[in-house]
């Protein structure tokens, strides 16, 4: 559902473990805070940040990652590419990796439609 804020929101499963996204169809990747990753088990302070992405806080430097699985309210996605970004993203986005990869999705005013 749309959340009084005006945008969505998911909770996703990764690799076991939740993560709250705001879903982001302009978003090229998946894109997770150092926190999130840190939580998914990888180590933020340990990877190679060789990308440089242009956020809505600017450019910033980040790191590719595969996430093994993510999972979204039923619709289920292996092997999804991602980036940690190294500084200026407040919350993790669900991003184009993973919707492009599902069968479709709808915004509609009162709703996100995810379809597997």
């Amino acid at each position: 559902a749309r959340a009084p804020d005006g945008h969505y929101w998911a909770q996703a499963d990764i690799n076991g473990a939740q993560v709250r996204f705001l879903v982001d169809t302009g978003a090229t990747a998946v894109a997770l805070t150092p926190n999130d990753a840190l939580r998914l088990g990888l180590n933020p302070a340990g990877l190679e940040y060789g990308y440089k992405v242009t956020t809505a806080s600017g450019e910033a430097r980040a790191a590719r990652v595969k996430l093994a699985s993510v999972a979204v309210s039923g619709a289920r996605v292996k092997d999804v590419d991602a980036f940690v970004i190294e500084q200026g993203l407040e919350t993790s986005l669900l991003g184009m990796t993973f919707l492009g990869r599902l069968s479709g999705f709808e915004a509609t005013q009162s709703a996100l439609i995810l379809r597997p």
